[in-house]
């Protein structure tokens, strides 16, 4: 049992509302963890990353783990966990201050980078070796994983969603072809059937 709002009366009136803040501003914060990864869940993960794709530098990517359910089968559930808590683990450490990387859920990920010195694409290849690396606890885990990406500036007006549906259409085309690396979201049109697409494939190879 929380016993902090029970000693709150005790306190001297500021300080009681200082703690109690501090201790809400923990809570609200654990809650916009997703507790297997530590990452920002969706929800968390978007409100910041609406704000970022406003920076014409921005770089969305869209990172799912390939052959995951046939890990899950070999190996069994607890090393699935521990591939994905691994994959987010490298992918936070990907990212530098002022950018931000989130789990959308299942062995989706998504960030959105900030391209200040125009590397990004050396940055995507090296992250995309970095999480097909085994899982440091059980060499035996360890799978590729696809990676799409969009730059804001190539779709100037497009809100997070639409950038977000592209770094899709990309990650996809990786992970049909079979791609060794990132791949780039096409110019043009989205492809109106990639979001119907989803739904059926999640936990395919």
């Amino acid at each position: 049992m929380n016993t902090l709002p029970s000693l709150l009366p005790a306190l001297p009136p500021v300080l009681g509302w200082a703690v109690h803040a501090r201790w809400l501003h923990g809570r609200l914060t654990t809650a916009r963890r997703d507790p297997l990864t530590g990452l920002w869940t969706r929800d968390a993960f978007t409100r910041r990353a609406r704000q970022l794709v406003r920076d014409p530098r921005a770089v969305v990517v869209l990172a799912d783990v390939d052959h995951f359910k046939q890990v899950n089968d070999v190996h069994g559930h607890a090393a699935g966990d521990a591939l994905l808590a691994a994959v987010a683990a490298r992918l936070a450490h990907g990212i530098t201050p002022g950018e931000v990387a989130g789990r959308l859920g299942g062995d989706e990920f998504a960030a959105v980078l900030v391209d200040r010195d125009g590397t990004v694409a050396d940055r995507l290849h090296t992250l995309a070796r970095v999480l097909a690396r085994p899982v440091d606890t059980d060499p035996d885990v360890h799978t590729t994983v696809s990676l799409g990406w969009v730059r804001a500036a190539d779709h100037p007006g497009e809100d997070l969603s639409a950038l977000l549906r592209r770094a899709d259409e990309a990650m996809y085309a990786a992970k049909r072809f079979g791609q060794s690396g990132p791949r780039r979201a096409r110019l043009g049109r989205l492809l109106g059937s990639v979001a119907g697409r989803r739904p059926g494939r999640r936990g395919a190879a």
